[in-house]
C-alpha cells in the first residue's frame, strides 16, 4: 500500500510563517523567482492553500524568504573580527574575500531582490531594509580600511565602494567569471595596474 505524506502538525501562525520561509529559501537559491507555491507546499509537506494562511500571495513569501536569507549580520561579524593590527593588505584581502563569498552564495537571492524589491514600488518596507543592509556592508568594509585612511589616495569609504562594486561585478556582470582572488583584487586597489618606469610594480 503506498504510504502516505505525513501531515505536518498544527502550527502556530508566526512558526507556519517561519517554517515556510525556511522551506522557501532552497528553492529561490535553485530556481529564483519562479518558484511556484506548489514546490513550496511540497518541499514544507504541506497544502498549497496553507501558504495563502498566512502569506498574501507568493510575492510576499517569496520577498520575506529573501530577506532573511539576506540578513548581512554574518557577514558584517566576520568583517568585524578582521584583525585591525594586521597590515593594510592583509585586511583588504580578508575582506574582499568574505564580500565576494556572500555575494557568490546568494547571488540568485541578489537577482530576486532587484527584481522582486528594488524594482517594486509597492514594498518600500522591504527596500528600506535591503538599502540598510547595503549601507551597514560599506560602513563594515569601511572601517576594515579605516586605521590606513592615511595612507590612502581616496577616503576610506570610497575605496570600500570600490571594493564592493568589483565584487558585485565579478559575481554579476556580463564580464564575470569565477576566478576571483582577494589578493588580486587588494593589489588593485592598493597598487593600481601601471607598471614604474623600472617595469616593476610598485607596492605601498
Amino acid at each position: 500500500m503506498e504510504a502516505r505524506r505525513r501531515r505536518q502538525p498544527a502550527l502556530a501562525p508566526d512558526e507556519r510563517r517561519a517554517a515556510l520561509i525556511a522551506a522557501t529559501i532552497p528553492l529561490v537559491h535553485e530556481h529564483g523567482i519562479e518558484v511556484s507555491t506548489r514546490q513550496i507546499a511540497h518541499a514544507a509537506g504541506v497544502a498549497e492553500g496553507t501558504i495563502f494562511g498566512v502569506f498574501q500571495n507568493k510575492s510576499e513569501l517569496v520577498v520575506c524568504s529573501v530577506l532573511q536569507a539576506l540578513d548581512p549580520q554574518p557577514t558584517l561579524d566576520a568583517l568585524a573580527a578582521i584583525d585591525r593590527s594586521a597590515d593594510l593588505r592583509s585586511r583588504v584581502t580578508e575582506a574582499a574575500e568574505i564580500v565576494y563569498a556572500r555575494m557568490a552564495e546568494h547571488a540568485q537571492l541578489f537577482h530576486a531582490a532587484r527584481r522582486l524589491i528594488f524594482a517594486n514600488e509597492e514594498n518600500p518596507e522591504a527596500r528600506e531594509r535591503m538599502a540598510a543592509s547595503r549601507a551597514g556592508l560599506l560602513d563594515a568594509v569601511t572601517a576594515v580600511l579605516e586605521p590606513d585612511a592615511h595612507r590612502l589616495r581616496i577616503p576610506a569609504a570610497q575605496a570600500a565602494r570600490v571594493l564592493l562594486l568589483y565584487c558585485g561585478a565579478t559575481n554579476f556582470g556580463p564580464y564575470a567569471d569565477d576566478s576571483f582572488s582577494g589578493a588580486d583584487l587588494a593589489s588593485l586597489l592598493l597598487d593600481g595596474i601601471l607598471l614604474s618606469d623600472s617595469g616593476e610594480q610598485s607596492k605601498c
